[in-house]
């Protein structure tokens, strides 16, 4: 049966329901060098009954580049790139788009926008890889009649830029892990969009599949201009493929910029709360770092 048949009703709603605010694409025009960042945060809150996740906090993300929030586990990561999407109520402060209150975009035209992909996410039984990453066509409004010749070409470039073309017809759940994750990243990128949202893009894939993700959305982003904000624990990969840091702490961001300026023993101390080494990679020279290990004499 073809994908076209396949893609029905009961699916359609089980996937966009839960994903909707983050499945539709706009054209962004927004490069690089422009002045307007494509996401700015000035007070941001948020908090519940007796947990504050987010305390007040401001960033700029500037458009055509790649940001890297990094930080200890439970520091409000996840939470604040979900609140860059418009997908988490907020206790206090405004979120922009291009210079634009989020509060103004409908959800159509928000979703056009930008798209976020979860770290963790649930697939509708039955779903082909080929079938998922259409879905990432739904923003063109044409995935219900069919797919066009420009679907079926954006479909296919996702694939193989993620290196799954030869999955299209395998049942998603019937993968490993780390395949299934790169086919949620070939899905997102089927989209198109200008602004991608990645909570920990590289979950679940080995060492090699990582670097080839991470080097795939990197020249992405320099030839198509997006721009990427991701969530990464690794440092050392958030170092080497990324325009600029964002370090948090308990809701907060202790320290912003690029990441040779942030890979220090002074900002990582602060962010992680132990000693940390830099060094340089003997082949790039970018900063690396590496915990000291100093271990503390047992009583």
């Amino acid at each position: 049966m073809n994908i076209d048949n396949r893609v029905s009703f009961l699916k359609f709603f089980a996937l966009a329901g839960a994903y909707a605010p983050a499945f539709f694409v706009m054209t962004l025009h927004l490069s690089a060098s422009s002045a307007i960042p494509a996401l700015s945060a000035r007070g941001l809150s948020v908090a519940y009954p007796n947990k504050t996740v987010l305390a007040g906090l401001d960033l700029d993300i500037a458009a055509g580049r790649i940001t890297a929030l990094c930080g200890p586990n439970g520091c409000g990561k996840s939470t604040l790139l979900r609140s860059l999407a418009g997908l988490q109520p907020l206790s206090g402060g405004t979120v922009t788009v291009a210079g634009r209150p989020l509060s103004a975009f409908k959800r159509r035209e928000l979703a056009r926008t930008l798209t976020m992909l979860a770290q963790f996410n649930q697939i509708p039984e039955g779903l082909t890889v080929e079938e998922l990453v259409a879905y990432g066509r739904y923003a063109y409004g044409s995935l219900l009649g069919g797919l066009s010749r420009a679907d079926r070409a954006a479909v296919a470039e996702a694939l193989a830029a993620i290196g799954l073309s030869g999955h299209a017809g395998r049942q998603v759940a019937a993968l490993s892990g780390g395949e299934r994750q790169r086919a949620w990243i070939a899905m997102t990128l089927a989209q198109q969009c200008p602004i991608l949202l990645l909570d920990e893009p590289t979950t679940y894939l080995d060492i090699h599949h990582q670097i080839d993700v991470l080097s795939e959305l990197r020249r992405l982003c320099r030839e198509r201009g997006l721009t990427i904000v991701w969530v990464l624990h690794e440092l050392n990969q958030a170092a080497a493929f990324s325009d600029e840091i964002v370090l948090m702490r308990d809701g907060r961001i202790l320290h912003q910029g690029s990441p040779d300026a942030m890979i220090t023993p002074a900002c990582l101390a602060d962010t992680f709360g132990m000693p940390m080494l830099r060094l340089n990679h003997p082949e790039s020279g970018e900063p690396v770092c590496l915990p000291s290990y100093r271990l503390r004499a047992v009583a």
